[in-house]
């Protein structure tokens, strides 16, 4: 498969290099500049979820097109999770593949780190956990999707109505002040015990997670 698609690839313009395992993938991945990676999930020696990984903690950010067998749901999101940018299941077409290689590739490159950190804060989105210095935090899953959502965007005042297409969907239809009620609960966790508050509330806006470099304001809707 790895021979035919470097032919394809090939008559496309691509300059196209092979590894065979884990261990040489990560190697080529690390050492040389590559626009893009296709990745197999079964790889002898790491497989390809763990190259990923490695390679996201090792600061490559080049898409990476995961390919698996496997079709199953849990699959994927490990995959993704583990730092991948696309997820294409066998069989395949090549003009799938090669569209989303495309696309990928137009994307470019950019830090999309598998562990979060804003100052003391850290989350890692794979395994649902977060720490703030030394202690690790008890969220709800909205809790800790409101949380994920403000750390990918620190800085950043993000509405309500962002906060519910994010954290819930677009047709909810609950109760109207939900993220002003999940912001309260978040700050209990995560501000308030360590006397230190990151989530400040931008009259009028929304929400805003402070970045550690920017002195608190005196906003309103404490």
């Amino acid at each position: 498969m790895a021979a035919l698609l470097r032919r394809g690839l090939a008559e496309d313009g691509y300059a196209v290099d092979i590894a065979n395992t884990g261990t040489d993938a990560l190697w080529q991945a690390t050492e040389f500049g590559y626009d893009a990676v296709v990745l197999d999930v079964m790889l002898p020696g790491l497989d390809g979820m763990e190259v990923c990984r490695q390679l996201r903690d090792r600061g490559r950010w080049m898409p990476v097109l995961m390919l698996t067998a496997r079709d199953a749901v849990d699959d994927r999101i490990r995959g993704l999770d583990a730092g991948a940018d696309d997820y294409l299941t066998k069989p395949f077409s090549f003009g799938e593949l090669a569209a989303r290689l495309r696309a990928l590739i137009r994307r470019g490159t950019g830090d999309r780190p598998t562990m979060l950190s804003v100052g003391e804060l850290r989350l890692d989105p794979a395994t649902h956990r977060a720490w703030r210095g030394g202690t690790e935090l008890v969220l709800s899953a909205k809790e800790f999707a409101l949380l994920e959502l403000f750390m990918r965007h620190p800085g950043q005042v993000l509405t309500r109505t962002r906060i519910i297409e994010h954290v819930w969907d677009f047709s909810y239809d609950g109760v109207s002040n939900i993220v002003d009620q999940y912001v309260a609960y978040l700050r209990r966790k995560v501000d308030r015990p360590f006397g230190d508050e990151r989530l400040e509330t931008v009259r009028g806006v929304g929400y805003r997670m402070r970045t550690p470099d920017k002195p608190a304001e005196q906003v309103a809707g404490r």
